[in-house]
């Protein structure tokens, strides 16, 4: 696994320290439910001992993203919580993802590694759509894409580098080939998704986010379990599904609308043939459901 040299480990450490925080916490409201706890990740799933897979850089860059995606899913929990200790949890696991967020961000600007999405020149005035043709102008002459569109495609090819290198990473060091073609299947798909996304930056002469490939290691021993590279390149797709759908509802051109519906579909079909090699592997735990009535009766 990396380590954080000039980049600081304190960071990692922050990471770490409230990852422990709130396992405690959610063992704790299992234990007062008598709830049995999920096995979830044990020691066996990461070996500190191995040479880095990616350098300080890029897990930086994956701390900063995963800080988006957790605060995304803590708010997500926080707002559908009832019960009082519930909600004070998410509202503390918030304020965690907010602060590693804005330590990651700053750490990435002081090192000059954060780049600013496309900027526009500041319009003079307010203006009306005054043709539906602004939407739907698809072949021939097309509008200039349109700063929430462009802040979206932005957004996600930033982190489909960052993903695709983490998932070059662990394809080049799991050794089981079922799995290793399913990652190299993953590849494909983001690939494509970087194809089609950079080209309406490109056509519009705005700069593209920095690629991370040059960020994976040399080295073919993994500091992971299969089980985890999976799992994570599972978690990648299915986070891409929501965020292309917000993409396409946020933009007002139909030929990207329909870039990001193809690109959320392909995100889902991966993330659900990753599910289905967990199944296959008995690498995924059932969650609680409800009860078979009839089976009941029986």
């Amino acid at each position: 696994m990396a380590i954080f040299l000039d980049i600081s480990i304190t960071k990692l450490h922050i990471r770490l320290r409230h990852s422990l925080k709130h396992i405690d916490a959610l063992k704790a409201l299992f234990k007062k439910e008598k709830f049995p706890i999920p096995k979830g990740f044990t020691e066996e799933d990461a070996n500190l001992e191995t040479p880095p897979l990616f350098t300080d850089v890029l897990c930086l860059k994956s701390l900063y993203m995963m800080s988006t995606h957790g605060h995304n899913e803590m708010s997500l929990s926080f707002t559908t919580s009832l019960r009082p200790d519930i909600v004070d949890f998410y509202y503390q696991c918030n304020l965690d993802a907010m602060e590693i967020y804005k330590k990651t961000k700053d750490l990435l600007v002081s090192k000059q590694l954060y780049q600013q999405p496309p900027t526009y020149i500041t319009p003079n005035k307010v203006e009306m759509i005054e043709h539906y043709h602004y939407v739907t102008d698809v072949f021939g002459k097309q509008r200039p894409i349109n700063t929430i569109e462009s802040g979206h495609a932005y957004f996600n090819l930033n982190k489909t580098f960052i993903s695709k290198a983490m998932i070059l990473g662990f394809s080049q060091v799991s050794k089981n080939q079922n799995i290793r073609a399913l990652l190299e299947k993953s590849l494909q798909v983001k690939n494509k998704h970087i194809d089609v996304f950079s080209s309406l930056l490109t056509k519009e002469n705005l700069h593209l986010p920095k690629s991370c490939e040059t960020e994976v290691t040399n080295s073919n021993i993994s500091p992971f379990s299969d089980l985890l590279m999976l799992l994570q390149t599972g978690f990648f797709f299915g986070v891409a599904v929501t965020y292309y759908n917000a993409a396409l509802i946020a933009s007002m051109r139909a030929d990207i609308s329909v870039h990001c519906e193809k690109a959320a579909l392909d995100s889902l079909w991966s993330y659900s043939r990753i599910g289905k090699d967990m199944i296959d592997n008995q690498w995924m735990e059932q969650p609680p459901q409800a009860d078979d009535r009839k089976r009941l009766d029986d």
